[in-house]
């Protein structure tokens, strides 16, 4: 059973809604003519306006739409999750996500969906869930390395050519040996990976990347992977 995951490093649906490119990409890996795909808000607290706009964006590409709410009355999420073929999480605070997700135990039934072939996806905060770590803005003053699911191995920096501080904290986790590479995704780009792998860049703006990036005796190495572009 071929596994993926389709991390965003910014960009999509939450910026602008009706759109569509990534998210057509996205739905075309899907085995299904008209997929069903779940939407997970929970990071930032089930917006509304959030999930106004995935629908806005969704419900005119083919495909059966729904979303996840953790605050309010929450449904039988093994039987959600089982029913999909793609669940994306959008974007937000990933610690506080990943406690709620903890607690209802939705990490584990994630998990074994991911093993059963349920494509899994997001942006931000979806994109860095996926991996055994992630650069986070959830504390308010400094950007964090912090664990998370673990599906596939490393670290995962979004917004890398967004957020100014982005790239300089990598240099500096990498030199101190805080971590020894880091996937870093700029804003308008998603890297496809299947089977824990990295496949392809997904370029939906202009000028965009995926890199893989180490350092060698004290120079920082970006090292793009092979991308397409859907723009």
């Amino acid at each position: 059973m071929t596994r993926q995951i389709i991390a965003i490093g910014g960009g999509g649906f939450g910026r602008n809604p009706g759109r569509g490119v990534i998210e057509t990409y996205i739905l075309k890996q899907a085995k299904n003519k008209c997929p069903r795909i779940c939407f997970i808000p929970t990071a930032t607290g089930d917006n509304e306006a959030y999930k106004v706009n995935f629908y806005a964006t969704f419900s005119k590409l083919s495909c059966q739409p729904t979303h996840l709410d953790f605050f309010k009355r929450t449904p039988d999420l093994k039987k959600l999750i089982e029913d999909q073929d793609i669940i994306f999480v959008g974007g937000g605070n990933t610690k506080s996500m990943l406690a709620v997700w903890k607690d209802w135990e939705l990490d584990e039934i994630l998990r074994n969906a991911y093993n059963a072939g349920v494509i899994m996806c997001g942006v931000s905060a979806g994109a860095i869930c996926w991996f055994q770590k992630g650069v986070t803005d959830s504390w308010s003053k400094e950007l964090k390395i912090m664990d998370c699911l673990g599906f596939v191995g490393g670290t995962c920096c979004p917004h890398y050519d967004e957020e100014p501080e982005r790239r300089p904290f990598v240099d500096q986790s990498l030199a101190n040996k805080a971590i020894n590479s880091c996937y870093s995704i700029d804003g308008g780009c998603a890297l496809h990976m299947i089977d824990e792998k990295p496949f392809k860049s997904i370029v939906f703006e202009r000028e965009k990347n995926a890199f893989l990036v180490t350092m060698d005796d004290l120079a920082l190495n970006e090292k793009a992977f092979s991308k397409r572009e859907i723009f």
